[in-house]
C-alpha cells in the first residue's frame, strides 16, 4: 500500500522524469513528502513564483522534447503558473502541470482558493483533468505523458485533490512510458509531394516546431540541400535548422525581413513541415490568402487539427516531421537563382549600420557570433532586444534557441535557468531588456540555489521598447506609461551571489563577457543601451519624425 502522492512519484520517475519546477504549497504536501524518498532520482527545483517555474517546464519540455513538470499549489499558485501553460501551447511543447485541488468533500463551495480547473485551462492547455481516484492515477498519468507528447506536442493540466493524495491505495506505479511510433507519411503522399516540387519555378520549405530528431534534421537538410530548395523556419524556430547550411535563408516571426516577406509571397510551391501557421510566421495572415493561398501549399503535420486549420493545403499529410523528411527523395528543377538570392539577402541582413547608443548591440552581437561555443544555448523573453538573438545570430547543428512563440514577457531567465539545469556543462547567454528581466529576476535566487546560473545580458534602455514603439509610431510625441526607473541590477545580482558588471561602453563588453565566461557563479552584464537605438535600422526620433510627416500628410 502506498498513498496517492507516492504513487504519482514512483510513476514519474517511471515515465522518465529527473526534474520539477515548482513552489511549494500544501495542498499538496503528500507529493513533496513523497519526492523526498526520490532525491537524486527525481529532484524539485524550487523556484520563487509559479510563472517562473512553469516557464522553466516550458523550457525544458522545448530544449528536451520530454514533458516539463511544473507543480504548484492551488488557486493563486496555479493561476501565477497559467503564463506558462499558454506559452507551452503556443510553442506545441510538452508539459505537464500538476496542481493541488480542495479536497472533494468541499469541491464546488468555493472553498479557499477553489478553481474549476476543467473550465479555467480547457481552452488554453492541450488537456485539463482532475484526478479524483489515487487508483486512477497510473492510468491518467500515462494518459498525460501520452497527451503532451504525441500529436502536436503541448501542456496537460492535472488537478490533484489533496484527500486523494493522502488516500492510500494497492494500484500498481506505470512501468515506463508507452511507445508511440510517429505517423510516417504514405509513398504515394511522398510522391505527390516531390511530383508538386519537381513542377515548381520558386518551391520554399518552411519548418517548425521543437520535436525534431538529430536524425530527423539531417535528413532534412539532405534533401533541402541536394534539391537546391531555400528554408526557412518559423517563428522562433531557427535553430532546428542549421543555419550554415547554403540553403537556409532566415526566420518568418516578429520584424520579418523584406527578403523573408517576399520568400513567401513569391513561392509558387510551399512544403510547410511541423508548421502551425501562427500570426508572426504569416505577417499577420497577409502572406498567403485565407483560406485558400495563391502558393501550392503541401502542409505536413502530425497533429490532424493544423490541417486545413487556418490554410486550406493542395495537399495535407497527417505525418510526423522527422518520419516525412526521412521519406523524402532529392528533386531537381531550375530554380538555382532563386535559391541563391535567398541565401545571399540572409546574409546581407546581418548588416546594419553602428548604433547610437553607448553599447552598439551590432557589435557586440558580431562579437558574440566569434566567441560562443558551438552548442551555445541562447534565451530570450519578448521585447524590441529580442532582435539581436533572434536576428543576428547564427544558429549551428548544436545550438539552441529558447524563446517564446507566445511573446511572453519574463520567459528568458527562468528559460535559462532550466537549460543550466538540464545542460549544466553547456554555455547559456540569456537576452533581456531591462523590463522583461523584472518581470522574473527574482529566479536569480532560484539559479544560486540550484547551482545553475546562466549568464544574463541585460538590454537596459529604460523604457518599454516594443510598446514605446508602437507608441511613437501611433501617437508620436505622446508618451505615456513606457518609461522606467530601474535599481542598481548589478547590486541585485551582486546579492544573488553572481558575478555582475555595469557595461556602458562598446570597447568594454569583450572584457566584461570574459569574464562572465569565466565566473563560476553565473554573470549578470547590464549594458547601457540609448533609447534610440529601439530597432537595428531606424532611432527612435526616425520613427517619431515619419509619424509625425504621416500625421501632417493625412
Amino acid at each position: 500500500m502506498r498513498n496517492g502522492g507516492q504513487l504519482l512519484v514512483e510513476s514519474l520517475v517511471a515515465l522518465g522524469a529527473t526534474k520539477g519546477f515548482g513552489v511549494p504549497g500544501e495542498s499538496y504536501l503528500a507529493v513533496l513528502d513523497a519526492l523526498h524518498d526520490w532525491q537524486g532520482r527525481l529532484d524539485f527545483v524550487l523556484c520563487r513564483n509559479e510563472g517562473g517555474a512553469a516557464f522553466m517546464a516550458a523550457a525544458w519540455g522545448k530544449l528536451t522534447g520530454s514533458p516539463g513538470l511544473c507543480f504548484v499549489t492551488r488557486g493563486p499558485g496555479v493561476t501565477n503558473a497559467s503564463i506558462g501553460v499558454h506559452t507551452a501551447m503556443q510553442d506545441s511543447v510538452p508539459m505537464l502541470l500538476f496542481v493541488g485541488q480542495v479536497g472533494a468533500d468541499m469541491r464546488g463551495r468555493e472553498a479557499f482558493q477553489e478553481i474549476d480547473y476543467r473550465a479555467v485551462f480547457g481552452t488554453m492547455a492541450k488537456w485539463a483533468v482532475e484526478i479524483d481516484d489515487a487508483d486512477r492515477i497510473p492510468e491518467i498519468l500515462a494518459r498525460a505523458w501520452t497527451t503532451a507528447t504525441a500529436g502536436r506536442p503541448g501542456p496537460v493540466v492535472i488537478a490533484l485533490p489533496e484527500d486523494m493524495l493522502t488516500a492510500a491505495t494497492d494500484a500498481a506505479p506505470l512501468t515506463g512510458p508507452a511507445r508511440i511510433a510517429e505517423p510516417a507519411p504514405s509513398p504515394e503522399t511522398v510522391g505527390e509531394t516531390l511530383a508538386l516540387l519537381g513542377a515548381a519555378r520558386r518551391p520554399l520549405i518552411l519548418i517548425a516546431g521543437a520535436n525534431w530528431t538529430e536524425a530527423g534534421k539531417a535528413a532534412l537538410r539532405a534533401f533541402a540541400e541536394a534539391s537546391d530548395i531555400p528554408v526557412v523556419a518559423a517563428f522562433r524556430y531557427q535553430d532546428q535548422f542549421d543555419n550554415f547550411s547554403p540553403v537556409f535563408a532566415g526566420e518568418a516571426g516578429v520584424g520579418m525581413p523584406a527578403h523573408v516577406k517576399r520568400l513567401i509571397r513569391d513561392a509558387d510551391v510551399i512544403l510547410a513541415i511541423n508548421t502551425r501557421f501562427g500570426e508572426m510566421t504569416t505577417d499577420g495572415y497577409t502572406l498567403l490568402s485565407v483560406p485558400c493561398p495563391e502558393q501550392t501549399l503541401v502542409h505536413v503535420h502530425a497533429s490532424d487539427r493544423e490541417l486545413g486549420k487556418i490554410y486550406q493545403p493542395a495537399l495535407g499529410v497527417q505525418a510526423g516531421p522527422n518520419a516525412f523528411a526521412a521519406a523524402l527523395r532529392p528533386v531537381q528543377g531550375g530554380w538555382a537563382d532563386w535559391r541563391a538570392a535567398a541565401r545571399a539577402a540572409w546574409e546581407a541582413s546581418f548588416e546594419a549600420p553602428a548604433q547610437p547608443s553607448p553599447v552598439d548591440m551590432v557589435a557586440v552581437t558580431a562579437l558574440l557570433r566569434e566567441v560562443l561555443p558551438e552548442d551555445v544555448i541562447l534565451t530570450n523573453g519578448a521585447g524590441n532586444f529580442t532582435v539581436w538573438p533572434n536576428k543576428f545570430f547564427r544558429f549551428g547543428r548544436r545550438a539552441r534557441l529558447l524563446a517564446p512563440q507566445s511573446g511572453a514577457m519574463g520567459y528568458g531567465l527562468p528559460a535559462a535557468v532550466a537549460a543550466k539545469v538540464a545542460c549544466p556543462d553547456r554555455v547559456v547567454v540569456c537576452f533581456a531588456g531591462d523590463g522583461d528581466f523584472q518581470m522574473n529576476c527574482q529566479e536569480l535566487g532560484t539559479a544560486m540555489q540550484a547551482g545553475a546560473q546562466p549568464i544574463v545580458l541585460i538590454l537596459n534602455n529604460g523604457i518599454y521598447g516594443t510598446i514605446r514603439a508602437h507608441q511613437e509610431r501611433t501617437y508620436p510625441g505622446r508618451v505615456s506609461g513606457t518609461t522606467m526607473e530601474n535599481p542598481d541590477f548589478t547590486m541585485l545580482a551582486r546579492a544573488y551571489g553572481y558575478h555582475a558588471e555595469r557595461v556602458e561602453r562598446t570597447a568594454d563588453f569583450a572584457a566584461a563577457f570574459e569574464r562572465a565566461l569565466a565566473s563560476k557563479t553565473g554573470a549578470v552584464l547590464d549594458l547601457d543601451i540609448s533609447p534610440e537605438a529601439l530597432t537595428p535600422r531606424q532611432t527612435l526620433s526616425q520613427m517619431r519624425a515619419a509619424a509625425l510627416a504621416a500625421k501632417e500628410s493625412a
